[in-house]
């Protein structure tokens, strides 16, 4: 494997933190992030950028503040726009892909014991 393929299953056994994306590839000013989440994260928005949850494995509830949540299975995703207040929900651990910004702080708007650095695979 060169370096700039990513066997995204193989990512997936490096990443040992929950709720701590790692990028996995960056094109066009936009980071692609593996994460693995479990629990609930907090309520937070993104000013600057649209963010894209897209399941690997398991399932993924958004819940919003001013619309229906969304629940996603694997291979389903779902774009947040900028702005929108979200907070993610698994109830058992999730593998998901995210597509935002580069740059873009974990926590959005705000600081909290899960904010997290974001580093490369």
């Amino acid at each position: 494997m060169d370096e700039e393929t990513v066997d995204v299953s193989v990512a997936f056994d490096d990443i040992e933190e929950l709720w701590a994306p790692k990028i996995a590839a960056e094109l066009n000013g936009q980071h692609v992030k593996l994460a693995r989440l479990e629990g609930t994260f907090d309520w937070h928005r993104h000013e600057e950028g649209d963010e894209l949850f897209y399941v690997l494995d398991g399932e993924l509830r958004i819940e919003f503040r001013d619309r229906p949540d969304a629940t996603l299975t694997e291979n389903q995703l779902r774009a947040v726009p900028a702005g929108v207040e979200h907070r993610p929900v698994a109830e058992e651990e999730v593998r998901v892909m995210l597509f935002e910004p580069a740059g873009t702080r974990n926590t959005g708007n705000v600081e909290t014991e899960k904010t997290s650095e974001v580093e490369r695979l």
